[in-house]
């Protein structure tokens, strides 16, 4: 199995950015695809971001389609989430999930783990 830890989230005026770092340990790295979800208060978690064992294939929601970026470096088993113009609505819990074939998914039960979370806050 795999082991994911998020760090990076915190509080940040709109318009600005934040950079998520999702490090894994346990397993050779590079034979997972990798997802960032989201979940605000009261709602439901939703896709945000996959990219493929590869790297070369990514996939965004379209509500953040354009202002953030997925990409790993697997020699330091990371995943990264550069997060550009963030909006108020932008705000919640941020998790990466890693999955266990080559190919990156958008959907929860697509992924076999889970990492903690990191809270990503911004102010209007």
């Amino acid at each position: 199995q795999v082991h994911l830890v998020e760090s990076g989230g915190g509080l940040v005026q709109a318009g600005g950015s934040l950079r998520l770092s999702c490090a894994a340990s346990g397993r050779t790295f590079s034979n997972y695809a990798v997802g960032w979800f989201r979940q605000a208060p009261g709602k439901e978690r939703e896709f945000v971001a996959a990219i493929d064992c590869s790297g070369r294939n990514t996939y965004y929601a379209d509500s953040v389609k354009g202002r953030f970026t997925i990409s790993r470096d697997n020699a330091k088993n990371t995943v990264y989430l550069q997060m550009n113009s963030l909006k108020p609505e932008d705000t919640a819990v941020y998790y990466c999930a890693a999955r266990s074939t080559l190919g990156a998914g958008t959907r929860l039960w697509e992924y076999d783990y889970w990492g903690q979370g990191t809270q990503v806050t911004v102010s209007s």
